[in-house]
């Protein structure tokens, strides 16, 4: 309970500065509310801006007992299937293997040990992975190469290290990259139109994705991710933020959302760039809804959450989750409780 109290007051602080909230009665009123319909502390109510004037449907977001239900469930996540998704290393294995579009792994790591072209090196200093890197990036003419930790989420253990970077990269972030298991894999292409809303990260679409007791594919939502401030890193638990996309038309709806924790700043275009979000076109985006009906195929789980990027080709699949939040749908639907799917998703949990 005082852990619950301490993020409580870390989310009043924010609401206080927060323009379009309601009024202070009204809020506390609903905030009780949601109390008594979810039976849980209302954290969810500020943590998911319920308070802001345009919300009126407050108590048909989720409560954190419904995300547990479904991102818990053994019916929607089994288990041969969650751990190809955990595994970044599997799932980059199982997905080249059958053909799919994901970035094209060049090496990868368990701790000191270095795989390459079937040959392993031990190295355990960071002079020696400094090499090792130097030699890739000569050997396959790269200059560039994305490091991600196998079993991380949230941007966690994840690194771009370049031929300009390398010294810097290593020296802050090689005894992690040492200790821990990761992938390496060469860095996608974005498409220039993606790169005119933000050029330094990767900025990818989540679809969320169910698959119902007929084994029809739905995508549940649809919105595009952005790093910011010189970010690498486009995922909002990194302090980036996300657009909603409509589903039917491609296109980019509205004002940003941000995660409470890094503000909750809503923008109608991009900060860094200026590049303005409501009715951009996303290129690909019919080809990224086809990909994705091949990706459930491939791995049937319920619900998935997929990260999908847009290269100069077409989309690329970054990576799936069994176990995502579910913070993104519930405020890209405006409440994911009046979602048509949530019934039966609810009774199959």
């Amino acid at each position: 309970m005082k852990r619950k109290w301490k993020l409580l007051q870390k989310r009043v602080s924010v609401v206080l500065k927060d323009d379009s909230k309601k009024g202070f009665f009204k809020i506390f009123k609903e905030a009780i509310v949601f109390w008594i319909v979810k039976k849980e502390f209302p954290n969810f109510y500020f943590g998911k801006f319920l308070y802001r004037k345009d919300i009126k449907n407050y108590t048909d977001y989720l409560s954190s007992k419904e995300v547990d239900k479904i991102t818990l469930s053994k019916n929607l996540h089994r288990y041969q299937y969650a751990s190809l998704l955990r595994n970044k290393l599997a799932f980059a294995m199982y997905m080249e293997k059958n053909n799919m579009p994901v970035p094209p792994m060049i090496s990868y790591n368990l701790g000191g040990r270095f795989f390459y072209q079937s040959k392993v090196h031990v190295i355990s200093n960071k002079e020696e992975l400094k090499e090792y890197f130097k030699n890739l990036f000569g050997q396959t003419a790269k200059t560039k190469v994305f490091v991600k930790a196998i079993t991380e989420m949230g941007g966690v253990g994840a690194y771009l290290i370049t031929q300009e970077n390398l010294d810097e990269e290593i020296e802050k972030n090689g005894a992690y990259i040492l200790k821990n298991d990761c992938i390496h894999q060469e860095v996608i292409v974005q498409h220039e139109r993606i790169n005119k809303l933000y050029p330094n990260s990767v900025n990818t679409i989540r679809f969320d994705t169910y698959m119902d007791k007929n084994n029809k594919i739905h995508i549940l939502s649809s919105y595009m991710r952005f790093g910011r401030g010189g970010s690498v890193l486009d995922n909002s638990n990194s302090g980036g933020f996300w657009v909603s996309i409509d589903v039917q038309k491609g296109e980019l709806v509205d004002k940003s959302h941000q995660m409470m924790k890094y503000g909750g700043g809503r923008f109608d275009r991009h900060p860094d760039t200026g590049t303005e979000f409501d009715g951009y076109k996303i290129p690909y985006f019919q080809e990224a809804c086809d990909l994705i009906q091949e990706c459930v195929t491939h791995i049937p789980d319920k619900i998935i959450g997929w990260d999908i990027a847009i290269s100069s080709e077409g989309p690329v699949i970054i990576e799936g989750n069994d176990n995502n939040s579910l913070l993104g749908p519930d405020i890209t639907f405006g409440g994911f409780c009046k979602h048509p799917l949530y019934k039966e998703i609810m009774e199959e949990a």
